[in-house]
């Protein structure tokens, strides 16, 4: 029973906190009017969540914000990565120098919140346009 306890609770990375969830602004490609966004979901160290929904803005290359976007990135599954695309429309992709993580907007699966999955997002860019907090 114990063996069965240990393996359904969370994984918590050294300090005692739950695994966090990578998000990683991975590709930004020209798609029409709109501006296609590859974004790498890694929790490969984590729990499963049915939903992970997120509120984004698009701000251009002199801090503007220009475009705000909520996306479901769930379901994301435990110890996975994956990436996920979706479009930011009217908004040519060299426009963007700045993807902003605003806040969660659900966050459901096992001792889920709100406020545990922001706390638990880290972000980061492999593009020219940052990914911030």
């Amino acid at each position: 029973m114990a063996i069965l306890t240990s393996l359904a609770a969370p994984v918590t990375a050294q300090d005692g906190k739950t695994a966090p969830i990578k998000l990683e602004l991975n590709r930004l490609e020209p798609a029409g009017d709109a501006c296609r966004t590859y974004l790498l979901v890694d929790n490969s160290r984590g729990p499963a969540l049915k939903s992970l929904k997120v509120d984004l803005f698009a701000f251009d290359t002199e801090g503007i914000a220009q475009k705000r976007l909520s996306v479901e990135l769930g379901p994301v599954q435990d110890r996975k990565t994956m990436v996920r695309l979706f479009d930011f429309p009217g908004i040519a992709c060299p426009k963007i120098g700045r993807l902003l993580l605003n806040d969660v907007l659900a966050c459901e699966g096992g001792e889920a919140s709100r406020e545990t999955c922001l706390d638990r997002i880290e972000t980061e860019s492999k593009t020219t346009a940052a990914f911030v907090r």
